[in-house]
């Protein structure tokens, strides 16, 4: 396996200068975020460390050098969009991005893109589907012809009053990942496993390894903490946030040293990256980069 982190928590930061980091904090990959460039609509979005608008053979070039450059790779490109959104005009804004990112990938020869499946947040999940069928078929086909594997993350993008109720991630249970996986049986389409997802909804989330390790193409490295005494206040009916708190690994819920026995015996062999989203550590981007080396420093005592 190799450990890394995602880019997100440096936007301060050139794409060569994310690659520099990594490389003097001892990471082994980078999951590099693909955004647009202009404003981000919500926390963590919108960091655009590869622009992959007109990106062509010498762009590709480039970012290749920083790899050779500083002997870390690139472990996916990420870009987290709600290609469900029921402003169909907007939806396929995010649709068209992610060919480009798929192109881009293509080119670097990476092979992997994480995204979102999406979702209109005011509908179930029955009622999201015809959507979900008339999207993601042509995009895995998209991705297939290119040669790149899709890692839908595990989010349920269910944590502000605006994404409530349903939130705006159709993939966050074993449940609809076993239908998604059914509608389209590719093995271009698969999962980005973030156990913290599924900590707070109260899955277990060794039982999703062994259950989904075959369709991981990446995972994601983030803690949870359930905060009972907040839960038995606002009950499971409140917004997430309001009961749990994204942590560093190691300052949560997750048991990473079972994770890691669970993951290793399910013969998952891919990129682990950090994902940096506690609030107690983002107050600068020195601490910003402190919390990644203290991840890594923490999850490599379960990795050969």
């Amino acid at each position: 396996m190799q450990l890394g982190f995602v880019s997100a928590i440096l936007p301060e930061l050139s794409g060569r200068e994310v690659i520099a980091f990594a490389a003097e904090a001892g990471f082994d990959c980078v999951e590099i975020m693909c955004w647009p460039k202009g404003k981000a609509e919500r926390r963590y979005a919108g960091v655009t460390h590869i622009d992959v608008a007109n990106f062509g053979k010498a762009d590709a070039a480039e970012v290749n050098a920083w790899v050779n450059d500083h002997g870390v790779a690139i472990s996916g490109l990420g870009y987290y969009p709600n290609p469900l959104a029921p402003d169909r005009a907007e939806a396929q804004v995010y649709i068209d991005h992610i060919k480009q990112v798929i192109l881009a990938a293509e080119l670097l020869g990476i092979g992997v893109v994480n995204t979102f499946v999406g979702r209109d947040w005011a509908k179930s999940v029955d009622d999201n589907w015809p959507r979900f069928l008339e999207v993601w078929p042509p995009l895995i086909q998209f991705a297939e012809e290119h040669g790149v594997r899709i890692g839908i993350e595990n989010c349920p993008m269910l944590f502000t009053n605006d994404e409530w109720p349903g939130g705006k991630n159709l993939a966050a249970t074993p449940a609809i990942w076993r239908r998604m996986f059914e509608a389209i049986p590719s093995d271009h389409f698969g999962l980005n496993f973030d156990p913290s997802h599924l900590t707070w909804q109260k899955i277990d989330y060794l039982k999703a390894i062994r259950d989904f390790a075959h369709k991981f193409v990446h995972t994601h490295a983030k803690d949870a903490r359930v905060d009972q005494h907040r839960l038995d206040e606002v009950g499971i009916m409140g917004t997430p946030l309001q009961f749990h708190t994204p942590k560093l690994p190691g300052l949560g819920d997750v048991d990473w040293g079972q994770f890691f026995s669970v993951l290793t015996d399910s013969g998952y062999d891919g990129p682990i990256c950090i994902e940096v989203e506690d609030r107690a550590y983002e107050g600068s981007l020195e601490r910003r980069k402190q919390s990644l080396v203290q991840s890594g420093r923490y999850l490599r005592q379960f990795m050969a």
